[in-house]
């Protein structure tokens, strides 16, 4: 029996529809990338052939249940040419206090404890949109989690990949948001 099941089991039907609506009253925003609207070269990688200035955008959140006690914000490219996509950043364990990164958070203001874990340009921090030259437009999903723990229990460190925030997020999202940016070269 999946954890969804025994949950609804046990806290009755009645919770399943509460934790639905919340998840539905969650917004993110940023004031450099709209929902699909083409990402600008500050926000694009640098590397790989693309010459933006990898900066990370601004990101703001409303909404979040009762019962957050932190939260994590992804950047995923699905439309990358892998068989898997492409994570260009993981962000985890923000304190639940925090309801905004500002622009270039990732080059150090984020909050403290806040921990930064790799993508999958092998490093640590924001990776801007950089897909392959001629590839179409690729979506840049731009998710921020509200999370039911303070501390991911599995991804404890900086070396954390992005499957295994994932595993963790799967378990303890109260809700999340996301916003969707595009690029292409």
């Amino acid at each position: 029996m999946s954890k969804l099941a025994v949950w609804t089991a046990a806290l009755g039907t009645s919770a399943l529809v509460a934790c639905t609506a919340n998840a539905a009253s969650m917004k993110l925003t940023s004031a450099e990338i709209k929902d699909g609207a083409t990402i600008a070269n500050e926000q694009v990688f640098k590397g790989f052939g693309c010459t933006g200035s990898n900066i990370s955008p601004s990101l703001t959140w409303t909404g979040a249940p009762a019962g957050t006690k932190s939260f994590a914000v992804t950047m995923y490219d699905p439309d990358a040419p892998t068989g898997s996509g492409w994570w260009h950043w993981v962000v985890f364990n923000i304190p639940a206090g925090t309801t905004s990164l500002p622009k270039n958070a990732s080059a150090g203001t984020m909050p403290s404890g806040a921990i930064q874990s790799l993508t999958d340009f092998g490093s640590k921090g924001y990776g801007g949109p950089c897909p392959p030259v001629g590839n179409g437009t690729h979506h840049y999903h731009i998710t921020v989690f509200a999370v039911d723990v303070d501390k991911l229990p599995d991804a404890t460190g900086d070396s954390a990949s992005a499957a295994l925030v994932g595993f963790d997020l799967h378990f303890h999202t109260l809700a999340k948001a996301t916003l969707t940016g595009v690029y292409k070269r």
